[in-house]
């Protein structure tokens, strides 16, 4: 993931090395830095260029890690929401942001701190529910149409995933 140059804990961090990369005239290492964290190259050639004052921002460097991590993951649909639900929090929430791009931070843990809630949490469906849905095999084979779900409403969601990160 963070491959070249490590991971950063902040975008005041990532900042400083893309202002010596440039200092350097090392474009190449900037693009790369760039890439790295979340960004194209076209954002770190008009930060080379200085039409941008600095390559990163607190959201950018806090979005930026958010598309690595996940791309390093399987994310399909609930899970896919919940990492919705943390960048428009980065967006709304400076603080929240900065949480995100500590290093003792990640989203596969916060992804586990959801899954775990939800194993602790597991309910058994309502006969008549999982009936209508048809024949289902219970995990263990043994019990036609028992299902179990553990997966937190989005309020819930929403409170584990500030407590993980904040």
């Amino acid at each position: 993931m963070f491959d070249k140059f490590g991971e950063f804990g902040s975008a005041e961090e990532l900042n400083a090395s893309a202002e010596g990369l440039k200092a350097e005239g090392d474009i190449e290492s900037l693009k790369i830095l760039a890439a790295e964290n979340g960004l194209d190259e076209m954002d770190a050639l008009d930060y080379a260029d200085g039409v941008m004052p600095q390559l990163f921002t607190v959201t950018t460097a806090a979005i930026g890690k958010l598309v690595i991590e996940q791309n390093a993951i399987e994310a399909p649909e609930l899970i896919g929401d919940w990492i919705d639900y943390i960048e428009s929090e980065v967006m709304e929430d400076e603080e929240f942001a900065k949480a995100v791009r500590r290093k003792s931070k990640s989203l596969v843990g916060c992804l586990g701190a959801i899954l775990k809630w939800s194993a602790e949490h597991m309910y058994m469906i309502d006969r008549a529910i999982s009936s209508a849905a048809g024949s289902i095999k219970s995990p263990s084979g043994r019990v036609p149409n028992e299902v179990g779900f553990g997966a937190p409403g989005m309020a819930t969601a929403k409170e584990i995933i500030r407590r993980y990160y904040i």
